[in-house]
């Protein structure tokens, strides 16, 4: 008997095959339900194409946004020990369970012109609400705990040799982080910005309570098929099935070939400083 018939009881395919069924059946709905015939013309209108546009852009600039300032923050949670710790652990994760219509709201008072950032802003002539950067702040509100989730849970199933064994030939701290550190979370990186984009070309609720839905400014693509449902049921579901292949490219493209291949470029760098280590001892 193989290993794989061991790992588990064969009655956990029954409720296998209905989890499934949970998610494959919805997805076949809107590949059943979309007009085949009138495909191209239903999602090549210039209100569709300004929405994905700014939905794929607004949505890189998110991840980049939340990889630049979740990666210090993972490390300092999973790594540094402070007062209040578990507290700000949990203040970073409440994005994941705030509805995000209340997500919105709390921009919208922090960023609005009664906010409690707004006169500073305007008095610097920026008008955050209800433009571009209102859509990219919502998406990186709700979208940066993924990084912070996916970078901590990395380090924490890490042990820091690699990173006494560069203090202990002299590198400093930042050295470490840049040389060692960062270089053996590619993995959990890709993860996360992965989640992280997904999570944010998908924002809704934040996005329309924030930064409103102008056309070619805030409107992105799950707003505009929101507004197509209303008027344009044919539209919406085009527009649906574009949003969910969408989201299965970026899954596959960030998948097990890019996860293999960071692993191995992780596994020839340590590779290459214990042998310089090894060298170093033997000198």
């Amino acid at each position: 008997m193989t290993r794989a018939r061991r790992a588990y009881p064969a009655w956990l395919w029954v409720p296998v095959g209905l989890g499934a069924l949970f998610v494959l059946l919805p997805l076949a709905a809107i590949v059943a339900r979309v007009d085949w015939a009138h495909f191209l013309g239903l999602i090549g209108s210039q209100a569709s194409l300004d929405a994905l546009r700014l939905s794929v852009v607004t949505a890189l600039i998110s991840t980049a946004l939340c990889v630049l300032l979740g990666v210090p923050m993972a490390i300092v949670l999973a790594r540094g020990s402070f007062p209040g710790q578990s507290v700000a652990r949990a203040l970073v994760l409440v994005p994941l369970v705030l509805p995000p219509v209340v997500s919105g709201l709390a921009l919208l008072y922090t960023v609005g012109r009664e906010g409690l950032l707004g006169p500073a802003l305007e008095a610097l002539g920026w008008q955050v609400p209800f433009s571009t950067a209102a859509v990219v702040l919502a998406q990186a509100f709700v979208s940066l705990p993924f990084v912070v989730i996916s970078i901590e849970g990395a380090l924490r199933s890490q042990t820091e040799t690699h990173d006494d064994v560069a203090l202990a030939y002299g590198a400093n701290r930042t050295q470490v982080l840049t040389k060692v550190t960062l270089p053996s979370l590619a993995p959990a990186l890709i993860s996360g910005a992965v989640l992280c984009f997904a999570r944010s070309i998908g924002e809704f609720g934040a996005t329309i309570t924030v930064a409103g839905s102008l056309q070619g400014v805030t409107r992105t693509l799950p707003l505009e098929i929101y507004l197509r449902n209303n008027t344009d049921p044919d539209a919406a579901v085009a527009l649906s099935l574009v949003l969910i292949a969408l989201a299965l490219i970026v899954v596959f493209a960030a998948g097990r070939p890019w996860r293999t291949a960071a692993a191995a470029e992780l596994g020839e760098l340590l590779g290459r400083r214990s042998t310089a280590a090894a060298a170093k001892m033997e000198a």
